[in-house]
This record gives C-alpha cells, structure tokens and sequence, in this order.
C-alpha cells in the first residue's frame, strides 16, 4: 500500500511558476510509475503529466508541453512536477498518483492508477 501526499499549491500570477512535490510512503515507491492529474471545479479530472518507474520515460498532455516538467528521486520517495508559465487555464486541484502496472510505460487514464493522494490547489490569477 502507497500513500502519496501532495505540496506546493498555491496562488500565483499568470506567467508565474511553482513547484508540486508527491511524497510517498510505504509499499515500494521505487517500483511504481506516478502520474499528475488535475481537476477544475465542473471539469473531470485530466491528466497532466506522467513519468516511469526509472524516470526515464515521460510523457506530458499538449497544453503543457514546453512550460511543466516532471521528475523523480527514488532515494527520496518523491516525484515533483515544475510549472512554469502559468496560465489562468491551469488553475485546478493536483493529484499524483501511483501505478503499478504501467511502471515501464505510464499509462494516461485516471482509472489505470491505484493509489491517489488528496490533491493540492493551484490558482492562477490573470
């Protein structure tokens, strides 16, 4: 069993940046790919980015090519995704999440992860 806990939300100004970090505890962190989903009130949750057991697979959803970046440090349990370039449009709850399954090759679906922390807000003001 995973437990994942997000940080770093926020309110920021458009063209800003923060920093989510996904902290995780028990089960074998190491051995699982995490994805970044969000969801913004009466929109369903999206996937924003994902990266493989390794760190040496990525892969993110268009609108944010260019302007997030995902990362990880097993030694650490945590996976952090940087944003920079923010836009209103990207205000929403964050949530990482953790799949076994698609370790090698993160999968983009919601339902294909098993463990989800609680979610972090992001807001960004025009």
């Amino acid at each position: 069993q995973v437990q994942l806990v997000e940080s770093g939300g926020g309110l920021v100004q458009a063209g800003g940046s923060l920093r989510l970090s996904c902290a995780a505890s028990g089960g074998t962190f190491s051995s699982y790919a995490v994805g970044w989903f969000r969801q913004a009130p009466g929109k369903e949750r999206e996937f924003v980015a994902a990266i493989s057991w390794a760190g040496t697979i990525k892969y993110y959803t268009d609108s944010v090519k260019g302007r997030f970046t995902v990362s990880r440090d097993n030694a650490k349990n945590t996976v952090a995704l940087q944003m920079n370039s923010l836009q209103p449009g990207d205000t929403a709850v964050y949530f990482c999440a953790a799949d076994y399954d698609g370790r090698y090759y993160p999968k983009q679906r919601a339902y294909d992860y098993d463990y989800w922390g609680p979610g972090t807000q992001v807001t960004v003001s025009s």
